[in-house]
């Protein structure tokens, strides 16, 4: 029994489950148990899941830890949670969800959307006059894709006009998971963000702007309070307490979407020091003491965890989910790789199907844009495809073809990755499901042309990061601790002799998107597309 340490109740709420951990204050995970949540799918891009069934999660991830007893619940400092972002969830007077939440990657609401962008002189979908005024203001504009909350909000509004009406606050996943543990319904500096209604030149002072909440379409008093990730928003509420044999004053600290929780949790938390997230989706992230937004390649410095600071992101649509559509959907249509992260094992396989394969793939060239993509194009019309193939491949191409897509993916994000921060990276640190394949890392190492740390337990990061995030709201932990608490497991040097072969393959990569991007434009535009 763990009994000397103070401990956070630390939740991971991702896209494929609920995970919740208890982390003690030097960075140990004592216990963890997971549990999937079940995405429903829609023709012309529509993406939901259940807020109820988060809530199941969490009660059910939590009883089970807790009912282990290796930690004792006196010990319990806080609960803090870490979510998927870009979730918009619409909730009554009474706290209940209207109807299911519309995740990050439902596109429905782009229609929608160009009531807003749009105006007299547009370019690339935007009126310039409005386009300039989000990006000085917020740093950065609503994705024309649909896929965040400024796009949902309008899809409700105008499909679900009776959801509207009942609508006391529109919360992202994180606020209605601390409007179900407080009975408060804020939101936190990262989790407004994609509403593209607030003013963020004061890292430490993110309010609302009413010009933007005027142009959003939405009613002011629809949105929700906000505040800081590292403030305590409340206590527990007696009911949940209960039913989980806590005690109760336990504080529930706001936490920070999935992004910015990582970005604590990976260790790699001084300016400029960059963590590679590598699961259902990727992405590159740094804290920076700066706002800056990088409109060609959608890279932007945006409000986060830690005080004082911005976080540089550069999104991948899917990265580890190609690896679930290969493994559920062509070789084991029975298995849910989807839970990759309850069953980490699964990587170890995929390790030496792909080791068999020289590098390269044996000429096989795999585009992960199973979902569209974000950065460095951004383009919802883009689809994933396997090239180059011929009848003397063999299915161990196509999987190490999948693994080195994703990582080519990443390596088209690295030059405006560094050109924003204004240097060369001395080493990314690899995080997420994806970094438990050793075989991976040494992939990324070799494509990126850049050392490659991999954390020891790389599918803790979001936890890790909830736990810290709480400690310092605490004023337990300080920012700068934070590296020597968090392990790794190895270092990956990039291997001089496979630079020929990887840089030849990049450059026909890139040019299949340029060659093809028309093609997908044409075979994905919706009817209603077309006619507008």
């Amino acid at each position: 029994m763990h009994t000397g340490d103070k401990y956070v109740l630390a939740v991971d709420l991702g896209t494929s489950g609920c995970k919740t951990a208890l982390v003690s204050i030097h960075g140990e995970v004592a216990g963890w148990e997971f549990e999937p949540v079940a995405t429903r799918l829609f023709a012309k891009g529509g993406a939901e899941q259940d807020p109820g069934d988060w809530w199941s999660a969490f009660l059910k991830t939590a009883g089970a830890l807790l009912q282990q007893g290796g930690v004792k619940a006196e010990t319990i400092s806080a609960i803090c949670c870490s979510t998927q972002g870009e979730g918009t969830v619409a909730v009554d007077r009474d706290g209940q969800a209207l109807r299911p939440c519309v995740l990050w990657m439902d596109t429905r609401g782009a229609e929608h959307l160009k009531k807003i962008t749009r105006g007299i002189i547009n370019a690339a979908g935007y009126d310039a006059f409005k386009l300039a005024r989000w990006i000085r203001l917020t740093g950065g504009a609503p994705s024309l894709t649909g896929k965040d909350p400024a796009a949902h909000m309008l899809l409700i509004k105008y499909e679900y006009p009776e959801v509207y009406a009942e609508t006391a606050k529109f919360l992202n996943v994180l606020d209605y998971m601390n409007l179900r543990l407080t009975g408060r319904g804020v939101a936190c500096f990262d989790s407004i963000l994609t509403s593209w209604v607030t003013d963020n030149r004061d890292p430490d002072r993110i309010t609302y702007h009413d010009a933007l909440v005027r142009a959003s379409g939405i009613a002011w008093d629809k949105f929700p309070e906000i505040r800081p990730s590292t403030d305590v928003i409340g206590m527990l509420r007696r009911e949940v307490a209960d039913q989980l044999g806590l005690p109760y004053d336990i504080p529930v600290v706001t936490g920070a979407g999935d992004v910015s929780a990582a970005a604590v949790g990976s260790g790699a938390v001084s300016d400029g020091e960059v963590h590679l997230y590598l699961g259902t989706s990727s992405w590159m992230a740094a804290h920076v003491p700066f706002k800056k937004t990088d409109i060609s390649t959608s890279i932007a410095s945006v409000p986060c965890a830690v005080p004082g600071r911005y976080l540089m992101i550069a999104l991948q649509a899917t990265a580890g989910g190609n690896l679930a559509f290969l493994r559920d959907k062509i070789l084991y249509h029975k298995d849910e790789l989807l839970a990759e992260e309850q069953v980490p094992d699964v990587y170890a396989i995929m390790d030496r199907i792909a080791a068999k394969t020289p590098p390269g793939s044996n000429g096989v060239i795999f585009t992960p844009w199973s979902y569209g993509e974000r950065s460095p194009v951004e383009d919802h019309h883009i689809r994933a495809g396997i090239h180059n193939l011929s009848l003397d491949n063999s299915r161990e191409d196509i999987i190490r073809a999948v693994f080195e897509g994703v990582a080519f993916n990443n390596r088209w994000l690295l030059a405006p990755v560094e050109r924003f921060l204004k240097r060369r990276l001395d080493q990314i640190t690899l995080v997420g499901g994806g970094a438990n394949s050793d075989v991976w890392c040494q992939i990324f190492a070799d494509i990126l042309q850049r050392p490659i740390r991999q954390m020891a337990d790389p599918i803790q990061v979001n936890v890790l990061g909830a736990a810290f995030i709480a400690f310092m709201g605490l004023g337990l932990v300080r920012l700068e601790d934070i590296p020597r608490i968090v392990r790794y497991k190895a270092q990956y040097p990039p291997r001089p002799e496979l630079r020929d072969v990887y840089d030849c393959q990049f450059r026909e990569f890139v040019e299949l998107y340029k060659r093809n991007k028309a093609i997908y434009r044409r075979l994905n535009t919706s009817t209603v597309e077309k006619k507008g």
